[in-house]
């Protein structure tokens, strides 16, 4: 299973109020592993980047002026992320950003049915308890320091493994089908394999004289 874990960064909350993605960041996993497979850039918005915006990111109107614009990064973005599950923490919001950029640009929206959104699972699984990526992240003792500013590709990273944890999936996977060991970015994951040994048909039929043995010593 391939999917993508994506974040954004903007120039404000609001679409509607003509806000504009800054960075965009992405991880690919196959079988919610890291593979070392990502995409990452920063973007001009073309308007200003709001005050409170700056304090979430830190990404300055001068910072992002010589940055590409969507449209140069559009086919490349669209590339990485096709036919792949879409893994979000707060999907309505990263969403409607991208679906606005590619609006503008002419381009077919994402559908949500393609989007696996973290937030949603964490409210299901903790009611009532903060479920914001850093709550998550202090509840699976997951090492958030890096995270000074909230930047794209810092937080994929974070939600990889916070997704993980929320899935259940907190030990390394077996592997049946490869004996392939993927590589992934995070020396701490090792995805093990196991090769399947079936038994021999006189092994099978030892092991029923051995069981009748047995069982005539018991009865």
């Amino acid at each position: 299973m391939i999917e993508v874990v994506l974040d954004t960064e903007t120039t404000g909350l609001s679409v509607a109020k003509g806000h504009r993605i800054v960075e965009i960041g992405c991880i690919e996993l196959k079988n919610q592993l890291p593979t070392n497979k990502t995409f990452h850039c920063y973007l001009n918005p073309q308007r200003k980047v709001s005050e409170d915006a700056i304090k979430v990111h830190g990404y300055t109107d001068e910072f992002l002026a010589d940055k590409k614009k969507f449209f140069d990064v559009v086919d490349d973005f669209l590339k990485f992320i096709q036919n792949k599950k879409l893994v979000i923490h707060n999907a309505e919001f990263d969403i409607s950003h991208i679906n606005n950029e590619l609006k503008l640009i002419g381009k077919p929206t994402i559908s949500k049915d393609n989007v696996i959104d973290t937030l949603d699972i964490a409210r299901e699984k903790f009611p009532g308890s903060s479920i914001s990526l850093d709550a998550l992240c202090k509840r699976f003792r997951i090492d958030n320091s890096r995270r000074k500013f909230h930047t794209a590709l810092i937080d994929c990273e974070l939600l990889s493994k916070v997704y993980i944890n929320l899935t259940d999936q907190k030990e390394p996977r077996l592997n049946f089908h490869t004996e392939e060991i993927i590589n992934t970015n995070n020396s701490n994951i090792i995805d093990y394999c196991k090769k399947i040994i079936q038994p021999t048909e006189d092994e099978l039929e030892n092991h029923k004289v051995f069981m009748k043995k047995s069982l005539k010593k018991i009865f």
